[in-house]
């Protein structure tokens, strides 16, 4: 017959912050060992992509994991990926060349 196993924590229900898996400790009994919650990890806030170079881990891990392990050495280094952030810089010289043509045309044609 099965061992009978007990609970260590109060909480009988089967919830997503009471999963456990059944060990077998040294001496030969039959433990419960509570399971930790899967990280999901950082995500880019435009294409959502996981971000390379910052850790997965629960928001109380992250509090007191220090800085550089939460994000990258780069502009938009923890919240965006390399990809969308080199469309930015592209984005933002475009719209500046832009500006300047027009600033040319319109001076051009003011000279006439």
């Amino acid at each position: 017959m099965a061992q009978r196993l007990t609970l260590r924590r109060r909480l009988p229900y089967s919830t997503a912050s009471n999963k456990r898996k059944i060990v077998k400790t040294p001496g030969g009994r039959l433990v419960y060992i509570y399971q930790k919650k899967l990280a999901t990890p950082a995500r880019c806030g435009d294409c959502k992509c996981d971000l390379k170079g910052v850790i997965r881990a629960r928001p109380r891990k992250l509090h007191s994991v220090s800085k550089r392990q939460k994000h990258v050495t780069r502009t938009f280094g923890g919240s965006r990926c390399h990809a969308c952030v080199r469309q930015r810089v592209l984005r933002a010289f475009l719209i500046e060349e832009q500006k300047i043509v027009a600033r040319v045309v319109k001076a051009k044609s003011v000279g006439k």
